[in-house]
């Protein structure tokens, strides 16, 4: 999409985010409605590995977070992506997509091994995500648990998401 800018959340940046999360989820049937307080909280707890932000004529429309992961096996450098939000006017423009080439690309090039996600199979199939019987997360159904390994396979293990993901305001 033309005039996107993606970049990294800056201090100024947290109230347009919970704004923009707040809104992308308002209507999903599938949320929980606390993306935002999720947020919040990995940010609080210097959680968010990385954390960018789609910019449109100045306007913050879009952002997606990432957060360390914890495997049973003790395997490090893996992360989970979410929340992934754009404002419900500008979605199904590209906007969602360019942030998660963006971030992947950020997760590969700091050399971590992979990145796990709960959402729709449907739409991030399209970035290699993959249903993966080697790694598991008990706490939701196992088919929109998905996986992304960067190197060639994913270990045999649990993972935890940080705390936050817990966070109800």
């Amino acid at each position: 999409m033309l005039g996107i800018i993606v970049r990294p959340e800056s201090p100024a940046d947290p109230t347009a985010i919970e704004a923009v999360t707040v809104a992308a989820f308002v209507n999903a049937p599938h949320a929980a409605h606390t993306e935002q307080f999720i947020v919040a909280a990995l940010r609080r707890a210097g959680q968010l590995t990385v954390s960018l932000v789609a910019e449109l004529g100045g306007d913050i429309v879009g952002h997606v977070a990432v957060s360390p992961v914890v495997l049973s096996d003790g395997s490090a450098g893996w992360f989970g992506l979410g929340p992934i939000s754009v404002l419900p006017e500008h979605q199904g423009r590209g906007i969602g997509s360019r942030l998660m080439r963006e971030v992947l690309q950020r997760l590969r090039d700091s050399g971590a091994h992979g990145c796990v996600l709960v959402g729709d199979p449907g739409f991030y199939q399209r970035f290699k995500f993959r249903l993966h019987t080697a790694l598991a997360y008990p706490d939701v159904p196992a088919d929109v648990f998905l996986v992304l390994p960067f190197g060639d396979a994913a270990p045999q293990a649990t993972v935890r998401f940080h705390p936050a993901f817990g966070a109800k305001d």
